[in-house]
């Protein structure tokens, strides 16, 4: 067993495989498979890992030796590497650019510092056994799964030892004992209950911190870390550790958490499948959605997907028979009461007022809600005036030097630029000559200012990029948060107001409504139920057609609104019933990528190409494709890639499969 098989981050497409590599004598016991190594290619000494060892080589030459052994921990698991495989393949990437991802980079000090054998586990349950009765006790679902359709089913199935597979729509706002965090822990618990361990992925720290909480709070101080890239390279590498030597079970964390190497591994969840901060920015663009489900393959375990909405690509899973449904058709008395502003009696009796920034029913609303507890308003975006218009025709207002939009950062400084940070002297509309300026939109800090003006005394609380709060209290006071900066109220809110609908469903995006409701509903789950006096109110919708959005929040069913927007997709060939990906690359190159495509896949499409903002050569191209093609062309865009990194071309093809967002 001579000569190891190694991997060698040489950053090329061309070389996505392993090399032989002799190993030397002395380094016969620590190049173990699944340690990082260095080893001398192209004359220069690079990292790696020890794939296998075998005893017979296939090249015929001279192998070189592999030079040292960083380290003697086995950190590439053969689990792992198997999903690494299948991931790199289903991206068009490469097995080192997932392990980039999957394994943080060594730190001397904290392998040093963490024993190497796991403490004695402690036991998953508090639940008592019977006097006088030595048999098993069964034992019964927690209150917060039991009050679920089928949820007792799938956590019992859990805790026996099996591996089922479901999509769970959370309902509203519950008490803390009974909310979505404590029952993602209660999950864990289950498996834990089966000797199996749990890997739980949020989309950000608030959420983390939540679920964090609540798993502390289930099984105590100790009994699982937390695993997130924002952590220092120490604490990082130790929590990690900490999952390879087993000294835990449990690993909760955001997208970097995916590919803990939990030790029999029995359930994957993942919270809120449409929030974008689970789509890795970095090649090979990975869905955390599509590593779990990938995992649940590899490793035979038990998998959730979680949420207050459903995305399509959950509803697809749904739809083909993967995962079914738990949850789901919340009584209308458990969520808020929704109204939307300015239908019915509301522009009879307010008049222009209806329609306002902020409607007069919203604000009767808010005034009810302060007498009892705190209100929300959620504003789609940030800032003062983000965008600003002609008062004369509306059109939108641009810089007359890169035709950016333009925006009032405050009220005493003038308008912006927002992509060249120019302050134009005067504005002169190319359209009307109009040279005044109106609010376009209107963000969270101008919010506030309204707000506080029409509720003069009243505590005024800002939550969004840069500062964002975690929890506010009971007292009545007014919250203004953007999208996925919402504080979680004791108590639930007795009132949210969700302002300028049009603005999340007018955005030129294929998920646009879908996005909309994945806010609307987040915001939401935080008020009262109806009995205990919780409001909804939407403001800005428009009132002259039916939109489907806004009939899921009225109707609270998520489950129906993603299940009616995949039909639409269906019909027009559209993700995530069709296999996409997302290519950019040089323009004289589309040529090539089109027959190559074609090549493999008869009924492939592609749409475009379109400009990249910011450079003359590039373009955009997306393909589309049946999904028993896609592996296929997965595979002809890959040897794409490879082939430009063969003849070392510079701005290499690039490929994000799957999640196609733009419209």
């Amino acid at each position: 067993m001579r000569i190891a098989q190694v991997l060698i981050d040489s950053g090329l497409v061309h070389l996505d495989r392993p090399f032989e590599y002799l190993v030397p004598e002395e380094l016969d016991e620590a190049a173990a498979p699944g340690v990082r190594v260095k080893a001398r290619f192209a004359g220069r000494d690079l990292a790696g890992y020890v794939v296998e060892r075998t005893d017979v080589a296939e090249h015929t030459g001279r192998l070189a030796p592999i030079r040292t052994v960083v380290s003697p921990e086995q950190v590439l698991t053969p689990q792992v590497l198997e999903l690494a495989r299948r991931v790199s393949r289903h991206q068009a990437g490469t097995v080192m650019d997932v392990l980039r991802l999957a394994i943080p980079p060594r730190h001397a000090r904290a392998e040093k510092a963490l024993p190497l054998e796991p403490p004695e586990p402690r036991p998953a349950t508090v639940r008592e056994p019977v006097e006088g009765d030595d048999t098993p006790q069964p034992i019964a679902a927690p209150e917060v799964w039991a009050g679920y359709r089928a949820g007792s089913a799938w956590w019992s199935r859990v805790a026996a030892g099996e591996s089922p597979r479901a999509a769970w729509v959370a309902g509203p706002s519950r008490p803390p004992e009974t909310d979505w965090p404590m029952a993602l822990a209660e999950a864990a618990r289950g498996a834990l209950l089966s000797d199996r361990g749990s890997v739980i992925v949020v989309p950000d720290q608030r959420d983390l911190a939540r679920v964090d909480a609540a798993l502390t709070e289930l099984l105590g101080a100790g009994q699982h870390v937390r695993l997130t890239a924002d952590q220092g390279p120490q604490a990082r590498y130790t929590a990690w550790l900490k999952v390879l030597r087993g000294h835990v079970r449990i690993v909760v964390g955001t997208r970097a958490a995916a590919y803990a190497p939990v030790q029999d591994l029995g359930l994957v969840a993942w919270w809120d499948d449409g929030d974008d901060l689970h789509q890795e920015p970095r090649s090979p663009y990975t869905h955390v959605r599509d590593v779990l489900m990938t995992r649940a393959d590899v490793e035979g375990c038990a998998l959730l997907a979680a949420g207050l909405a459903m995305s399509t690509d959950v509803a697809a899973l749904v739809d083909a028979g993967r995962v079914h449904l738990v949850g789901g058709s919340t009584p209308r008395r458990e969520a808020p009461r929704v109204l939307i502003a300015g239908e019915g009696v509301d522009e009879e009796r307010d008049g222009p007022g209806a329609r306002a920034h902020i409607p007069s029913s919203a604000h009767r609303a808010a005034a009810a809600g302060l007498a009892s507890g705190p209100v929300l308003i959620q504003v789609p975006r940030r800032g003062y005036l983000p965008a600003m218009s002609c008062a004369t025709c509306r059109a939108p207002a641009r810089c007359p030097e890169c035709q950016g939009p333009l925006a009032l950062p405050a009220p005493d400084r003038p308008p912006e630029c927002g992509w060249c940070g120019r302050s134009p002297r005067g504005f002169l509309c190319p359209h009307c000559d109009g040279d005044r300026l109106r609010a376009g939109i209107i963000g969270a800090r101008r919010t506030a200012e309204e707000i506080g003006r029409s509720f003069p005394g009243t505590k005024v609380i800002t939550s969004g990029a840069g500062e964002v709060r975690e929890v506010v209290g009971a007292e009545p006071a007014i919250v203004v948060a953007t999208p996925g900066a919402e504080p979680v109220a004791t108590g639930g809110y007795a009132a949210v107001l969700l302002l300028d609908a049009w603005a999340s469903l007018d955005r030129p995006d294929l998920r646009a409504s879908e996005e909309a409701v994945r806010r609307w509903f987040a915001a939401s789950g935080l008020a009262r139920s109806w009995v205990d006096g919780g409001v909804v109110v939407l403001c800005g919708a428009p009132s002259h057609v039916t939109i489907p959005a806004v009939e899921a929040l009225v109707r609270w069913d998520p489950e129906w609104f993603a299940a009616r927007e995949l039909a639409e997709r269906a019909e027009l060939s559209l993700p995530p019933t069709t296999w996409s990906a997302e290519i950019v690359t040089d323009r004289q190159r589309i040529e090539s990528i089109e027959q190559s495509v074609r090549g493999v896949s008869s009924a492939a499409a592609l749409l475009g190409p379109l400009p990249v903002p910011g450079s003359d050569r590039r373009r955009r191209v997306v393909v589309t494709a049946p999904f028993a093609d896609g592996p296929l062309v997965a595979a002809a865009l890959k040897d794409v890639r490879a082939g430009e990194s063969a003849r070392k071309t510079s701005d290499l093809t690039s490929v994000k499969v799957g999640h196609l967002t733009t419209g």
